[in-house]
């Protein structure tokens, strides 16, 4: 691929997204041309500016970017600014995977957002699987031994193109603000960036229509009523999490421990997230940082929507034992 692009006189190493100046068709095409079983699917849809759903991008639907070629798109990948329930209301997006992915700009945040592959029929006795299985599942394809069996998600309101807004006029609208107060920012009279959700209910051909079940580890599960697409859950980072009950920040030194700590008892960051049974976290971590985490599984939290280029802020509301905790931290000198 990259050899094809240098051909076209593209740059590829000058940044870890780099702008190659082809049309979306042909460079599916090109794609295509290097092996058929190669496939694209579009990333991060729904930022502003170089996203295909995204207000500046020109784009309504995925035929309109990709043309014939559009029968080609199986699945598209949510970006932190939405989640799948966004993305279910989209005409476009009804028959193809909704997929979540994390990119590698910030080692500690590899696999905030996830995919997970489930074997497709359980009597199959799957020790291993390849591309192809990968592919054909995403694809949705009849032959696939895998399926999408359910993503993982950072909070929408969190990513930074949630909401519409100005950064510097720090003026931030919800779609029913922008209904009653248009889009032009009344601090410096330009036109605001249009975010997330404004696209969202500008293209999309359903109301919001979702509902939610509870797994056995409190997990609030978020179901598609359609049954087109499988389930996700949102959660918060780790070391996030860890952050706000000591009141520290999430690259501090005592936060870093606690989260090796936990992760070396319990194994992974998902691990403790989704399915660590909670008394065992608190007997090991506190109480505190056992409700917490049930509160992230829960949804219990409090979020404050990103716009124009800021992240929200997503905490943890502050229950008696969390502040407990760190009244605790502060009684010791430790913040």
């Amino acid at each position: 691929m990259n050899q094809e692009l240098v051909k076209r006189g593209c740059n590829v190493t000058s940044d870890g997204r780099p702008i190659v100046g082809i049309k979306p068709p042909d460079l599916l095409e090109i794609l295509m041309g290097i092996d058929e079983k190669s496939f694209l699917i579009p990333c991060h849809v729904w930022t502003p500016w170089f996203s295909l759903y995204g207000s500046m991008s020109g784009f309504d639907s995925i035929e309109e970017c990709f043309g014939d070629y559009s029968k080609y798109i199986y699945g598209i990948e949510t970006g932190l600014s939405s989640d799948p329930s966004m993305n279910w209301r989209i005409k476009d997006l009804q028959s193809r995977s909704i997929l979540s992915f994390s990119d590698s700009h910030s080692p500690m945040k590899m696999g905030r957002e996830n995919t997970v592959f489930q074997i497709k029929n359980n009597k199959l006795n799957l020790k291993s699987f390849n591309y192809d299985d990968i592919r054909l599942a995403i694809m949705q394809d009849h032959k696939a031994k895998l399926k999408i069996g359910y993503t993982t998600e950072f909070y929408p309101e969190e990513g930074k193109y949630h909401y519409t807004g100005h950064r510097n006029c720090k003026v931030v609208y919800s779609p029913k603000d922008t209904k009653e107060k248009g889009t032009t920012c009344p601090v410096c009279g330009r036109g605001l960036t249009v975010g997330v959700m404004e696209r969202v209910e500008a293209l999309a051909s359903s109301a919001e229509n979702i509902s939610s079940k509870p797994g056995k580890s409190g997990i609030a599960w978020i179901m598609d009523p359609t049954k087109n697409h499988p389930p996700f859950a949102k959660l918060v980072p780790l070391n996030e999490i860890i952050a706000e009950v000591l009141s520290s920040t999430p690259a501090s030194l005592k936060v870093k421990s606690m989260f090796d700590n936990l992760t070396e008892r319990f194994g992974s960051e998902f691990e403790i997230l989704l399915k660590t049974p909670i008394d065992e976290i608190a007997k090991f971590a506190g109480d505190a940082m056992a409700e917490a985490i049930l509160q992230v599984r829960n949804g219990d939290i409090f979020i404050e929507p990103g716009y124009d280029g800021e992240y929200g802020i997503v905490k943890i509301k502050s229950s008696s034992k969390v502040s407990e905790a760190r009244e605790t931290q502060e009684q010791l000198g430790l913040i």
